[in-house]
């Protein structure tokens, strides 16, 4: 008899780590065939900066959300992404809380390094609500081992378990193809996220505006949403940098192409949310030399010097440093090119991602 597993998070639209990778989840265990999967998909269809935020529209949806936790008793596991604020972990109450009643297990996988702040904040009756939630929780799961003191507040240690974010497999180009971007570099920066202030938009922005003033000559491409109330002041960059192309929401072949056009992906994130971007896994795989921050969970997915470099939370000025680096120093640049390529083909594929939260469920 096949186990039958309940997904409940965020799926595409829009689209963000933790919606593309519960999409690769619910896929990918359906192809498996040994389990019988369903979903519940609890994704605003609005795209806002401010994750986890109130507003009376998201209660009113949460609540017809509630309707479909019928779909609890014919699951025999239930896998939880939910959001990192108190809001975040009070919209998944009533499926926590009927998943407990019932005695089905419930495995948390949270997609961050804000869960345990955020419980560290509270105060009072909401501190008590949110460990009474999360304590219901038979097994956690973080995206890197520094993350695992997020559920450590909730449940013994030896049931959070880690599992590494993955690039999908039609993003990995031939190895001719790594070969002769690494032989014909020249400086194509590429950023792409949600084009959010905590991902670092405005610091590369600041940063290009910069270039052009020295006479820097480069090509930028910037993908991904952006948030209406920071439309405005994003869009007064575009119209000032010369060489900077803003290019939309971009998915499937579009997006592959535009991270092979790359050479040198920035994602100087500051972001209370993260955890392991899944885009610097995406700009490795398709061999771009990285610029981001020691911030969450990167260290533990990249090395200085090795995988690219690590440039200072809001300070534009590291970005252009770190870029004339890159131009002086292309020997390096080439070698990091290729072995981006290689650890991410062998480090991170979905299947092993698949594999290993099969084990988890299993174990």
């Amino acid at each position: 008899m096949k186990v039958r597993i309940l997904i409940v998070g965020p799926l595409p639209e829009p689209t963000t780590g933790v919606s593309l990778a519960n999409k690769i989840v619910v896929d990918n265990l359906t192809d498996e065939g040994r389990l019988h999967v369903d979903s519940i998909n609890t994704a605003y269809s609005r795209f806002e900066e401010n994750h986890g935020s109130f507003s009376v529209g998201k209660v009113f949806f949460f609540l017809r959300l509630n309707l479909l936790a019928y779909k609890i008793f014919k699951a025999d596991k239930i896998y939880i992404t939910p959001g990192q604020t108190f809001f975040g972990v009070l919209k998944y109450s009533v499926f926590i809380l009927l998943s407990w009643i019932l005695g089905k297990e419930i495995i948390i996988h949270v997609h961050g390094n804000h869960l345990g702040k955020e419980f560290l904040s509270l105060k009072g009756l909401k501190r008590n609500i949110f460990r009474s939630l999360l304590n219901k929780t038979t097994k956690g799961i973080v995206l890197s081992e520094s993350l695992r003191g997020n559920m450590i507040p909730f449940i013994e240690s030896s049931k959070i378990f880690t599992l590494y974010n993955f690039v999908e497999e039609y993003l990995f180009p031939t190895r001719p193809e790594i070969n002769h971007k690494a032989a014909n570099f020249v400086p194509r920066i590429v950023f792409l996220s949600n084009l959010m202030e905590g991902k670092g938009i405005f610091d590369l922005l600041e940063a290009l505006t910069i270039l052009e003033s020295n006479g820097f000559k480069y090509e930028a491409k910037i993908a991904g949403n952006i948030d209406s109330k920071q439309e405005p002041r994003i869009m007064s960059y575009f119209k000032n940098l010369e060489h900077a192309e803003y290019c939309g929401v971009v998915k499937g072949e579009d997006k592959k192409e535009l991270l092979l056009w790359g050479t040198i992906f920035v994602l100087a994130t500051d972001y209370v949310m993260e955890g392991q971007p899944i885009s610097i896994l995406e700009a490795m795989a398709t061999g771009n030399i990285i610029l981001t921050t020691q911030h969450a969970g990167i260290p533990d997915i990249f090395k200085d010097a090795k995988n690219g470099f690590f440039v200072e939370k809001n300070n534009p000025k590291s970005i252009v440093e770190k870029i004339n680096k890159i131009i002086v120093e292309r020997e390096l640049c080439s070698q990091i090119i290729v072995g981006n390529y290689l650890e991410a083909k062998n480090k991170y594929r979905v299947n092993d991602f698949i594999h290993g939260l099969e084990e988890i469920l299993n174990a």
